[in-house]
């Protein structure tokens, strides 16, 4: 495999989990002497999603995208959303019969319901004619893997994620104001309602609550919650400062598919707490690196007796470029299905003489 076309909806202005392992990703295959392109709304007109301004939804056509697909002229096209491009590059390759593979990286159907009311099967249904037209689906984690294999989904193949162990590290001193009562316990990420916040935001604990990270939620929250620190998106070394400024790291979501942030926080020797659902059970499971209950605040307390050498060792387990080694490996198997599909005699053929 020489070269990877990534066809996604998710990109910048977009600050998030899908958007930072794509980038980590095609670093790390040009690294490895993969040419990497990237068909993304940038390429494009585009108006702001409905609700969420940050998603910008591109305005094209099938015949643009497959001409920029054709001139790319890669060997493999990934396509990673299911947004405007995902579904236009999903046409071309079925067309043409092109080999593709997708990746399932956010729970849409629990998203989409939270804000409208749309039967979660109706959305699941959707999702997995999307899925299921390729030869491969990317997941996560062990814990997705089973849960779309048992509603139906194909292919599915494990791509884990990784940290930036340098970056995200221990630091010396506090980013944050030196006269916040401690302890401190923080989440980062979307400010979005299908992160669920306010069950970290409404929990009674000492010390004080910091919100790293923008969203659509984030000017409502700050009215309702004022004595809770609301930092607004941090990048880079900044991110990981703050992060390391933290005694616990809560994270309240009961829908992400992974949680990238749990591994930076993590890395930056932060125990974490959250409920034991898909993500936490995965990157936490029996490393004694945070605490998953039922009772968030049970496990925010908790977790404050964790040994921070013992987050940094489970982080360390994580790393990106074995990450993009099974990006690539499900890039050749998704090929290789491809060929045992193209070679085997349609029903009813005669067999070969």
């Amino acid at each position: 495999m020489t070269s990877v076309l990534i066809v996604t909806d998710a990109w910048h202005p977009q600050i998030n989990g899908v958007v930072r392992s794509l980038e980590r990703t095609a670093d790390e295959l040009q690294r490895m002497g993969v040419r990497v392109e990237l068909l993304t709304p940038r390429l494009f007109r585009t108006l702001p999603c409905p609700t969420y301004p940050e998603i910008r939804l591109s305005l094209t056509t099938r015949r643009q995208v497959q001409r920029l697909i054709d001139g790319f002229a890669c060997d493999h096209l990934h396509i990673a959303t299911e947004g405007p491009l995902g579904l236009l590059a999903r046409r071309v390759a079925l067309k043409r019969g092109q080999v593709f593979t997708t990746s399932y990286h956010t729970r849409f159907p629990e998203y989409l319901s939270a804000r409208l009311p749309v039967p979660l099967d109706w959305t699941y249904a959707w999702l997995r004619s999307f899925h299921n037209a390729g030869q491969g689906c990317m997941v996560a984690t062990r814990s997705l893997e089973d849960d779309l294999a048992g509603r139906g989904f194909t292919h599915l193949m494990r791509w884990s994620r990784g940290v930036d162990a340098n970056l995200f590290r221990p630091y010396e001193g506090s980013v944050l104001p030196a006269d916040l009562p401690r302890p401190i316990f923080m989440n980062v990420g979307r400010v979005a309602v299908e992160k669920n916040i306010t069950a970290f935001l409404d929990l009674d604990l000492p010390g004080t609550k910091v919100v790293v990270g923008e969203g659509p939620q984030l000017e409502t929250l700050r009215r309702a919650y004022p004595d809770v620190l609301f930092t607004g998106a941090k990048l880079g070394e900044d991110l990981a400062r703050h992060y390391a400024a933290a005694d616990v790291f809560v994270f309240p979501s009961l829908t992400d598919t992974f949680g990238n942030v749990l591994l930076e926080a993590l890395a930056c020797g932060v125990p974490v707490a959250a409920f034991p659902v898909m993500g936490p059970l995965d990157v936490i499971g029996e490393t004694g690196a945070g605490v998953l209950s039922a009772d968030l605040r049970e496990a925010a307390l908790a977790a404050l007796d964790v040994p921070r050498d013992f987050c940094r060792e489970a982080a360390l387990q994580f790393s990106w470029e074995n990450s993009t080694r099974q990006f690539l490996d499900n890039a050749e198997a998704a090929h290789l299905i491809g060929r045992s599909v193209a070679d085997s005699p349609l029903p009813g053929a005669p067999a070969p003489a």
